[in-house]
């Protein structure tokens, strides 16, 4: 009876487990999608990481030129895909080791600006831009993002309104502003309005 159960929990939790694995999309279907959020100028020589079939954060392509692009990460609701200069991938890579620990929100915050500040977590010298792409899904079939829809962050850490002229918000749709200011976060926003 004892092993019966045990053999029936294994199976399930097999089976729960290649339910699991079948939710990241292949290979090539999150490299093609990951390059969507690049310019189209490049994309040819972009770097690509995403999900290996276990759920583990990998470079799927190597690269050759300055980009880095992140498919989109299948346990997250919503569908986003990401590219942005290598120059940012110490800041990324160290988001996603302090969400592994639990770390999230305001202490992820207070923990990159402390690191950044006794200078052993680098944040690129020049402005350096995270391009977004999100949309209602992707389909494989034409490799292409549905609904597709661009957002723009450039991160100048600890610029402030005084330094770039740029407003704490934006007074229009689609209005450049800066957000987080003065600190290692600081970023220009551009938030293009939505097409109806």
């Amino acid at each position: 009876m004892k092993i019966s159960m045990v053999l029936s929990l294994s199976c399930l939790v097999g089976t729960l487990s290649c339910l699991g694995q079948s939710d990241v999309p292949s290979k090539p279907s999150q490299i093609a999608a990951a390059l969507q959020a690049a310019p189209e100028s490049m994309r040819q020589k972009a770097a690509v990481w995403g999900y290996t079939p276990e759920g583990k954060f990998v470079e799927l392509r190597p690269g050759t030129n300055d980009m880095i692009c992140v498919s989109d990460d299948p346990n997250r609701k919503g569908f986003s895909t990401a590219s942005y200069h290598k120059d940012l991938q110490p800041f990324m890579l160290r988001g996603r080791e302090l969400r592994a620990q639990g770390i999230d929100g305001q202490a992820l915050f207070d923990k990159r600006e402390s690191e950044v500040k006794a200078g052993t977590l680098k944040m690129p010298s020049q402005p350096t831009t995270l391009h977004i792409l999100t949309g209602e899904s992707f389909s494989e079939d034409s490799m292409k993002i549905m609904k597709p829809y661009y957002r723009y962050v450039v991160y100048i850490p600890f610029a402030t309104p005084a330094t770039t002229g740029l407003p704490p918000s934006p007074r229009a749709p689609g209005e450049p502003w800066i957000m987080d200011p003065g600190t290692h976060r600081a970023h220009i926003m551009i938030t293009p309005p939505k097409n109806k």
